[in-house]
C-alpha cells in the first residue's frame, strides 16, 4: 500500500487504493456503492443513487465558470472477478492486493479492476479537488457494465444535464476513441435425461488450463487460445478412437472474456485408459506447437476420477459436440474502412454440462447492426441443429463515430500542446456504454480516453504507472479550458 501511494499523481492511486479495499464484482455492488456514496458527502458534492443503481454526483462550477459547457465524467463501478486456480480470493468479501512490479501496478492472484477503477479514481480525485477550474461537473458512474451495460440501458432519460460526455473507459494512452462496437448475449440450452454410465467403464478428468485468456473485444484479434473450441477438438477424438462418453463439461466463466481453462469428464472402456491418455500427450505437444507463438504456459492432463453415476445420452452427446466444434469464434469480418479493427466477432465464453442440463454462452460483438444480426442468425442455426434452444439479451448498439466532434477536437490540441506530439483516433471493438447513453441523450458530444491497462479480464491485467499523471493532466487541462456554451 505505502508503495503505491508514493506513485503519482497521489490523488488517483490513492482513490484508485481506496477502491481496491471495497468488493465490487459485477452483481454484487451494495459495498462500492455506499463507499461512493460516503465519499461524495466527505467531498462536500451532491450525490445519489438512481434507478438503474448508477451513482449521479454533481460539483458545481468554479467561480466565474458558470458558463462554460457541462461536462460528465463517466465510468463503470463494477470490475470483472478473475483468479488464478490456486487463489482462495473470495470477490465479494475480500479487498483486491495492488503491487507494483516495475513499470505496473498489478494484482496478487486476482484481476486488479483497473478496469474501470482508474476510470472511477479519477472522477473521485475531480470531485474532492477544490482547486481545480471547471464549469459544472457531473459524474455518472454505472453499474453492472461488465455483465451487459445493466445501469447504462436502465439510466433514467432527462437525470443528466451535460453537453460533453468524457468516457473514462479506454485503456491506451494516446488514443481517443470515437466509435465501439455493439453486442449480444446469446445463450444455447438444452434438457435431457441422462442415462446410467457402464458399470465396468472408467472415468478421467481432462484439465486445459494455463492459457493467456483476454478481453473478448479488445483482444479477439490475437489468435489467443480458446480453452472452449481447443477441448473440443480433443473430446470429438477421443469419442472416436477411444469410445469415450461425455459426462460433464466446464469451461469459461465470464460472457466478455476469452476462456481460458475447460475441464472434462469422460468414461470409457477401461482397457482404452492408456490410449486415451497418450492421446492427451499428443493433443499437449500438438496445442503446445499450435499456439507457440502466442500462448506460453498451456497446461493439458488427465486425471484418474471416481465414475459419475451418470452421463450424456450417445445422441445428445453427438450433437452438442458438433455444436461446440461448429460454432463460430473469433473474428468474423474487420471494418473495410478501418481495416486494422475488427467489425464483429463472437466469443464461446461459457460451457456448463451436468445434471441434464447443457448451456452454451456467448457474447458477439460488431459495431455494424446488421453484422450484428448476422452473426447471431449464424450461431442461432448452428445450435437449432443440434436441438438447442437459443435466446438473446443484452442487445446494445455500436457507437458511431464522429470525426468532428468538437470535444475531440480540443483533446487533440490540448494533447500535442502538452506532450509535443499528435494523438491517435481509434474504433474500438470493445464495448463501451457511449452508444447505450447516447441513445438517451442525443445531444451529447462524446469521446473516451485513458491510461494504458494490458491485459483487462485476466488475471495478468496491469496499469502502466507512467501514463496515469499525463492522463491526470490532461483531463485537468479539459476541465479548465471547455468553451461556454
Amino acid at each position: 500500500m505505502n508503495e503505491i501511494l508514493k506513485l503519482s499523481p497521489e490523488c488517483i492511486w490513492r482513490n484508485f487504493y481506496a477502491l481496491t479495499q471495497v468488493p465490487r464484482p459485477s452483481g454484487h455492488l451494495e459495498k462500492v456503492q455506499a463507499f461512493l456514496l460516503d465519499f461524495a458527502a466527505k467531498a462536500g458534492v451532491e450525490a445519489f443513487k438512481d434507478a438503474g443503481n448508477n451513482i449521479v454526483m454533481r460539483k458545481p462550477a468554479s467561480p466565474g465558470m458558470e458558463n462554460r459547457k457541462g461536462i460528465i465524467l463517466q465510468a463503470h463501478m463494477d470490475m470483472v472477478p478473475q483468479k488464478t486456480p490456486e487463489s482462495t480470493h473470495n470477490f465479494v468479501t475480500d479487498p483486491i492486493q495492488p503491487w507494483i512490479d516495475g513499470e505496473w501496478v498489478k494484482a496478487k492472484g486476482t484481476t486488479l479492476g483497473a478496469d474501470d477503477g482508474l476510470g472511477v479514481a479519477a472522477i473521485l480525485s475531480v470531485m474532492e479537488d477544490k482547486t481545480l477550474k471547471h464549469g459544472p461537473v457531473e459524474a455518472l458512474i454505472t453499474a453492472d457494465e461488465e455483465t451487459g451495460m445493466f445501469g447504462a440501458n436502465a439510466l433514467p432519460e432527462g437525470e443528466l444535464n451535460g453537453d460533453v460526455l468524457l468516457n473514462l473507459d479506454s485503456e491506451t494512452w494516446g488514443k481517443f476513441v470515437i466509435g465501439s462496437a455493439g453486442g449480444i448475449d446469446v445463450t444455447a440450452t438444452l434438457q435431457y435425461k441422462e442415462v446410467e454410465t457402464d458399470p465396468d467403464d472408467a472415468a478421467v478428468r481432462v484439465t486445459l488450463k494455463g492459457l493467456r485468456g483476454g478481453h473478448s473485444g479488445l483482444e479477439i484479434h490475437e489468435g489467443r487460445g480458446n480453452a472452449n473450441k481447443m477441448m473440443v477438438r480433443f473430446v470429438r477424438e477421443a469419442i472416436e478412437e477411444c469410445e469415450a462418453r461425455l459426462a460433464t463439461w466446464h469451461g469459461g466463466n465470464m460472457r466478455n472474456a476469452i476462456p481460458f481453462k475447460a475441464e472434462v469428464v469422460l468414461t470409457l472402456p477401461k482397457e482404452n485408459v492408456e490410449a486415451f491418455k497418450e492421446l492427451v500427450a499428443d493433443w499437449k505437444e500438438d496445442f503446445t506447437d499450435e499456439y507457440k507463438h502466442i500462448e506460453s504456459g498451456i497446461e493439458f492432463f488427465a486425471e484418474d476420477v471416481e465414475a459419475p453415476k451418470t452421463e450424456v445420452p450417445v445422441e445428445i452427446q453427438d450433437n452438442l459436440i458438433n455444436a461446440i466444434y461448429a460454432c463460430h469464434n473469433g473474428v468474423v469480418r474487420m471494418i473495410p474502412s478501418y481495416p486494422d479493427v475488427v467489425e464483429t466477432s463472437s466469443n464461446l465464453a461459457i460451457i456448463d454440462i451436468e445434471n441434464g442440463n447443457a448451456s452454451l454462452k456467448i457474447l458477439a460483438r460488431s459495431s455494424r447492426e446488421d453484422m450484428r444480426d448476422y452473426v447471431t442468425a449464424m450461431l442461432e442455426s448452428c445450435f437449432n441443429m443440434a436441438g438447442m434452444k437459443v435466446e438473446t439479451a443484452g442487445a446494445y448498439g455500436g457507437w458511431d463515430p464522429n470525426p468532428d466532434s468538437p470535444i475531440l477536437h480540443q483533446l487533440m490540441e490540448k494533447y500535442k500542446a502538452l506532450f509535443g506530439k499528435d494523438a491517435i483516433i481509434q474504433v474500438d471493438h470493445a464495448g463501451l456504454e457511449c452508444s447505450v447513453i447516447l441513445g438517451k441523450y442525443p445531444h451529447l458530444d462524446v469521446v473516451s480516453l485513458g491510461p494504458t491497462m494490458c491485459s483487462p479480464h485476466t488475471t495478468s491485467e496491469r496499469a502502466l504507472i507512467e501514463t496515469v499523471e499525463p492522463f491526470w493532466n490532461l483531463l485537468k487541462e479539459t476541465l479548465a479550458t471547455i468553451p461556454e456554451k
